[in-house]
């Protein structure tokens, strides 16, 4: 447990950050999910338009720092990859 003051806080803004963190993680989860199950169901016209939607929430959670810039690119990569293939 903490004993100072500031581990307090620090504890505060963590358990706040992860919440955003984990909302940010989920966005790109469900993103990527859906496209990937429009693919599945043979519907590229309804991936390619999600697609645009799935690189901002990558692009998003880079920027905030809940996934690296490398694991950015990799991911937007295999979905675009996913959607050229079909």
């Amino acid at each position: 447990m903490a004993i100072t003051s500031s581990a307090k806080k620090a504890i505060r803004s963590s358990a706040r950050k992860r919440v955003f963190n984990l909302r940010r993680k989920d966005a790109l989860r469900d993103t990527a999910k859906e496209l990937l199950k429009l693919l599945a169901a043979k519907d590229v016209k309804g991936a390619e338009k999600l697609l645009p939607s799935a690189y901002k929430a990558i692009d998003k959670a880079c920027k905030t720092g809940v996934i690296k810039k490398n694991t950015a690119a990799r991911k937007k990569s295999r979905l675009a990859r996913h959607i050229a293939r079909m």
